[in-house]
């Protein structure tokens, strides 16, 4: 059963789905006092059930939930035609997983704990997907243009880490060490200003290197390995 926190300014509406009660109360609580108007699920089924007649908003969905998890919820809206851009939340070791979810049309993602600016920073991103492709277009402009700053072996290694690969697989099938892999990897998170392989692959998704992934298993690069 949902349950409604009301903020003290009516702002953009947050559909939290989690079955942590300590999350749904800390994070429905976080939003409130920055103007928003949350309503919290515990499982989903309840979301599911309820979000064909929800108001526009922002989903942020736990990916790992009870009988159906979230990337199974993700799916069923899509399936039914609910346009509700969804946030990924995501526990330690769970970054497969977002990948997966982001490649099926999740906006971002988070991984627990997360503080309150970037809640809001992710919770902006889905308004913005909201308002319109022009605006999804210039940051997919400008992620793209921090990619330019990659060689063609750090956008290899990238795109294998979008595909969710370890570096020992990224390795193998470049035919490099897994060694020269990390190399590669410390630099490309140097080149896009990045601390976490989190904040990497959202610069890729941004610029829809996601659907190029595939890219980074053909003819090897020029550049010496």
């Amino acid at each position: 059963m949902a349950d409604t926190i009301a903020g003290p300014k009516i702002g953009p509406r947050v559909y939290l789905v989690d079955d942590e009660a300590a999350v749904r109360r800390s994070v429905g609580f976080m939003l409130k006092t920055s103007g928003y108007e949350v309503e919290t699920f515990e499982t989903g089924e309840a979301f599911l059930k309820a979000a064909s007649h929800l108001p526009p908003g922002c989903v942020l969905l736990d990916v790992r939930l009870g009988s159906i998890d979230g990337l199974a919820v993700q799916q069923a809206l899509k399936d039914r035609g609910i346009m509700l851009p969804v946030v990924i939340i995501t526990g330690h070791g769970d970054v497969a997983l977002a990948v997966r979810a982001m490649k099926a049309g999740a906006v971002d993602f988070l991984e627990k704990p997360f503080e309150k600016a970037a809640l809001i920073a992710s919770i902006e991103n889905a308004g913005r997907r909201n308002q319109g492709r022009a605006e999804i277009s210039l940051l997919a402009e400008q992620a793209r243009a921090q990619l330019n700053a990659l060689t063609p072996r750090e956008r290899d290694v990238l795109a294998g880490l979008v595909e969710g690969q370890s570096n020992k697989v990224i390795a193998y099938d470049l035919g490099i060490s897994p060694r020269t892999v990390e190399i590669h990897r410390a630099n490309l998170m140097s080149k896009l200003g990045v601390a976490s392989l989190s904040d990497a692959l959202k610069i890729a998704f941004a610029a829809r290197l996601g659907d190029l992934a595939g890219a980074a298993h053909g003819p090897a690069s020029s550049e010496p390995a």
